[in-house]
């Protein structure tokens, strides 16, 4: 299966990473959900290339994770938006980050942390089944091939 082809499987992660799939648009992301919106800033922060940078940005406003907005005529400049698709990936980013903190830990202290917006305590972030409050894990979840409904 190629790259570029990834949006075509049937399968859902596959289709995912099709959108989502490589370092630089996954540290975009995080950096949009910090409140960076403009290209320059993003490119400071990340030390990003402008030609990766422009290909990052434009592949995720064409999958609709991205909207450009004008905030400047002349000369045009455009800033960046999450979309509600791209606010739909936060968990995802919130589980990754959970997931490294805990498993690919650094000496250095955390550049932030993360805290519940109601009460302002430390959250830690983990995946629950919203039916049945039951948390999802290897243990808990295996993928059983789809059966058609004969009708």
């Amino acid at each position: 299966m190629r790259w570029n082809e990834l949006n075509e499987e049937a399968c859902p992660l596959a289709r995912g990473l099709s959108v989502i799939g490589d370092r630089w648009t996954m540290l975009v992301l995080r950096d949009c959900f910090l409140g960076v919106r403009r290209f320059d800033q993003f490119q400071e922060r990340l030390g990003i290339t402008r030609h990766v940078l422009a290909d990052r940005l434009r592949k995720l406003e064409a999958k609709g994770v991205l909207r450009r907005e004008p905030y400047q005529a002349n000369p045009p400049r455009h800033e960046y938006r999450l979309t509600e698709k791209g606010k739909a990936l936060y968990p995802v980013l919130l589980s990754l980050i959970g997931w490294a903190n805990h498993h690919v830990p650094t000496e250095a202290p955390p550049p932030y942390d993360l805290v519940s917006r109601e009460t302002g305590q430390p959250i830690e972030p983990v995946l629950i089944d919203d039916r049945t409050g039951t948390r999802l894990n290897h243990r808990t979840v295996y993928a059983r091939p789809h059966e058609d409904d004969p009708g």
